[in-house]
């Protein structure tokens, strides 16, 4: 069973939230909070798998309670809930500890689909928004030096990672690298692992601050 537990300033779109993921037979909301603090502290009692996040609610913001949340509860994803997928925190979001992106007008399919994803500790991250954090990440990192942790990844990992964060998918990876999607997935796997990557939207933040990936890797 997928606890979930949301996190949205307007009683509407709460429970809109909750009756559809309620009408699923693995899928439990186990809680509802209307601004970061609240989730804070539900999050720490409650131990969700997914918290769906609103970022703009009064009080404590949602990217500061998905830093603490992420940072304190390693195990709970966070899913940022947005209006338009174009948004300015994104960047912050993902460096945060987020996992992915949803806008909220997604098909409901989309948003069931979306928790399981997460859940099941992969990343939610459309092609734009990949697009638009290698643009960023490319920005940031200039001049970086190769970080130190990278170089317990071996040739193949180092390839894979350098795909991932170009946003590609571990059946895109394997068509480019000439393997079979499993081991593909365990590439990446080992080197989530070797770099201490939470999920895949990490191991991007990662493959770029530690100068794995540079700017003009990527196209």
């Amino acid at each position: 069973m997928i606890r979930v537990l949301i996190a949205d300033d307007q009683a509407l779109v709460r429970a809109g939230f909750k009756a559809l993921l309620t009408a699923e037979e693995d899928i439990e909301v186990v809680g509802e909070a209307s601004d970061g603090q609240q989730a804070v502290d539900l999050a720490g009692t409650l131990r969700p798998d997914v918290v769906l996040m609103d970022i703009r609610m009064p009080g404590m913001d949602g990217l500061a309670a998905t830093r603490i949340i992420t940072k304190e509860r390693v195990w709970t994803r966070v899913v940022i809930l947005t209006t338009f997928e174009d948004d300015e925190y994104i960047f912050d979001a993902i460096r945060g500890g987020a996992s992915g992106f949803m806008v909220k007008d997604t098909e409901p399919t989309d948003l069931i689909a979306a928790v399981r994803v997460v859940a099941s500790g992969e990343a939610l991250l459309s092609p734009s928004i990949t697009r638009k954090l290698i643009a960023e990440f490319a920005n940031r990192s200039r001049g970086k030096q190769l970080h130190p942790k990278v170089k317990a990844l071996t040739e193949r990992e180092t390839d894979v990672v350098k795909l991932a964060a170009e946003g590609l998918s571990n059946q895109e990876i394997a068509k480019r690298l000439y393997l079979s999607p499993t081991t593909a997935k365990t590439h990446v796997s080992r080197a989530m692992v070797k770099l201490a990557a939470r999920d895949r939207a990490q191991l991007v933040v990662i493959a770029y601050e530690s100068g794995l990936v540079r700017p003009g890797w990527t196209d």
